[in-house]
Parts: C-alpha cells; sequence; structure tokens
C-alpha cells in the first residue's frame, strides 16, 4: 500500500456547533481550511473518515459519567459552565470530532499517511475525565493516545501541546501513568490556572509530564530554548514511538485571549524540528490535532505553515513579528523548570 503524504480530517458538521458572539467558532476551522485548499495541500491530501471509539478507549480516558452529562446537557442549547456550550447538535459533533482524531493517528501509525492533521472541533486538551470545560467537550488526543496504546500496542507515546492555555485535561488524564510523555508549554498565570512546574506526574507517571510555564511576552526565543534545552532531550531518553501535538495557535502575538508573542514562523519552525525528531527516532509518525486559536487570520497562517512543516515544504509568515519585544523573565521561569528535571 502507498503510504501518502498527508492524512487530513475534516467534518462539516462542526458549522452546527456554534454560539453567538463565541470565540470557539466555525469561522476558526474554515478559515484552515481555505488556507489549506489556496495552497494546494486540501486536493491532494488523504481525507481520514471518523472511526467508532472502541468503549474501553473511551471509558479509559473519560467516566460513563461525563458522557452522559454531555449527551444530556447537547439535548438543549445552553452552557455547561461560563465558557462551554452546546448546541442540539454538539453531541454528534464531539463524538465525530473524537473519531477522527482517532483516524489520524491510526493511519498515521499504520503508514498509510506520514503525517496527519485533524482539524478538531469542539477542541479537547481542557476536558478531564470527568468534566467538560475551556471550551472542550472530549479530549481529542487523549483518545488518539489511548487508541494506539490499546488498539496497536504502542508503549511510549509523547502529547505535545504548544496551545497558549495549559492542556490540563491531557494531563489530569495522564498523570499516574508512565506510558504518555505529556509536555505543555503555556502561559501562566492564565485559565486554567494550573500547569505549574513542579507538576510532574505521580505515581508511574512521575516524570512523565514536564509543564512550561512561560509568563506574558514570551515568544519564539522562548520555545526555541524549550526546545533545546529540556523537550529533545526528555524526549530522547523517553523514546516515543510517535508524537502526537496539541496545536493551540491563540499564542501567536495577534490572539485576543493571552499574551504570547509566538509568530507563524516559530509555530512552524517548533513543528519541523519535532517532526525532526520524529523522522530520526518514531519512524516518521507525527500528527497534529486543532486546540484553540481565536484570531481568524492568525489561526489560519498558523495552521498552513505547520502543515507545510510537517511534510517539508517550506513556508511563509504573512503576519511576521508583533511589536512587543520578549520578555527575559522567561529565563527564570524555564531555569526553573531545569532545576527541578536536573537539566
Amino acid at each position: 500500500m502507498r503510504m501518502e503524504e498527508l492524512t487530513l480530517f475534516y467534518s462539516p458538521l462542526h458549522q452546527k456547533h456554534s454560539a453567538a458572539n463565541h470565540p470557539e467558532r466555525p469561522a476558526r476551522v474554515e478559515a484552515i481550511r481555505e488556507s489549506l485548499i489556496e495552497a494546494g495541500l486540501w486536493q491532494t491530501a488523504q481525507q481520514a473518515k471518523a472511526v467508532e471509539i472502541p468503549d474501553s478507549v473511551r471509558h479509559a480516558i473519560h467516566t460513563a459519567e461525563h458522557y452522559r452529562r454531555v449527551q444530556a446537557a447537547s439535548r438543549h442549547d445552553g452552557l455547561i459552565d461560563g465558557d462551554t456550550y452546546v448546541t442540539a447538535d454538539s453531541w454528534a459533533c464531539a463524538l465525530e470530532t473524537a473519531g477522527g482524531a482517532v483516524a489520524v493517528a491510526d493511519q498515521v501509525w499504520t503508514r498509510q499517511a506520514r503525517r496527519g492533521f485533524a482539524l478538531t472541533r469542539p477542541p479537547g486538551h481542557h476536558a478531564t475525565p470527568n468534566r467538560a470545560m475551556g471550551f472542550c467537550l472530549f479530549n481529542n488526543v487523549a483518545l488518539a493516545a489511548e487508541y494506539l496504546i490499546q488498539t496497536h500496542g504502542a508503549e511510549r507515546v509523547a502529547v505535545i501541546d504548544i496551545d497558549l492555555h495549559h492542556g490540563n485535561g491531557t494531563q489530569d488524564i495522564f498523570y499516574e501513568r508512565g506510558d504518555v510523555f505529556f509536555c505543555s508549554i503555556h502561559q501562566y498565570p492564565l485559565f486554567p490556572m494550573s500547569g505549574l512546574a513542579g507538576e510532574t506526574g505521580e505515581k508511574a507517571g512521575e516524570k512523565a509530564t514536564l509543564n512550561i510555564p512561560f509568563p506574558p511576552y514570551a515568544g519564539d526565543q522562548a520555545r526555541q530554548a524549550v526546545l533545546d534545552r529540556a523537550l529533545l532531550p526528555l524526549l530522547e531518553n523517553f523514546k516515543p514511538e510517535m508524537i502526537l501535538l496539541s496545536a493551540g495557535f491563540d499564542a501567536h502575538w495577534r490572539d485576543p485571549l493571552g499574551h504570547q508573542i509566538a509568530t507563524v514562523d516559530g509555530y512552524a519552525s517548533f513543528v519541523s524540528q519535532l517532526c525532526a525528531f520524529a523522522d530520526a527516532h518514531c519512524g516518521g509518525r507525527f500528527a497534529a490535532f486543532l486546540e484553540g486559536g481565536y484570531d481568524i487570520e492568525a489561526g489560519a497562517a498558523c495552521a498552513l505553515a505547520i502543515t507545510q512543516a510537517m511534510i517539508g515544504q517550506a513556508w511563509d509568515d504573512p503576519l511576521g513579528p508583533g511589536s512587543f519585544a520578549e520578555d527575559p523573565y522567561w529565563e527564570k521561569r524555564l531555569q526553573k523548570v531545569l532545576d527541578i528535571w536536573k537539566l
């Protein structure tokens, strides 16, 4: 069987998961899709179809009560909490989105495709075992990781979260497990007010969680330092068989919800280096899953650039850098992490 260069997941059902004046809106994904079409990547990519997730995988990630609550809430338009909404179609949309994430991970693992990108909406990294929160209903990347472990016998999977916000749900799910290495690079203090440097995992998961809580105005230089001084050395030690990327683009300098100053070029460079690691150590297995990113133009530009980086194409940064310089205080935050890990 011929291995495709790229597999993508997109479902038009996501457009029915929408609330007036909410930042997590369908335009986010539609703009990304248009950018991939304009670049000619959509037309040549394999299109993944959502799969039904086995019950053993579903219930390893979320409790039965969690699924019941989301399904019940979705029978009526409204809010699960002050940030997280549902519509009558949200249950079906979230199930299909999770199934699409699993399908992309499966196709990359089995080498039907070299790389993958699932345009997952609603996003997932804040969803804990028993709570929908932070715009997230089901934890798509966690379900994908668990599927690889249960179905394909994966023993070591890495989940790297580059969203503006801490991936608290993913951390909670895997915090006491040693088969998933989780890294979150995020702004702190900021929602959900977790992800401190000292949160490194417990029991079998001790030293399998790496948190990089950056202050405001950390950008590309800070993230490159994380790669060079912490993340890549720890990945070499962990020896993952596949890397899953929680790709949130709200650390871009244009995003309205935070104060990070990453650029399109910085995002793509970061992903390019992770893919080089995957090529050298994971048989090339690397897939991305959409999380946040609420400036429509920045999100589309970042998504296109990381997709091009994943498959070895050149990328452009049409937005350039912002007007703020990096605050060097990020170096102290990173040094605290390095001290904890003895790096």
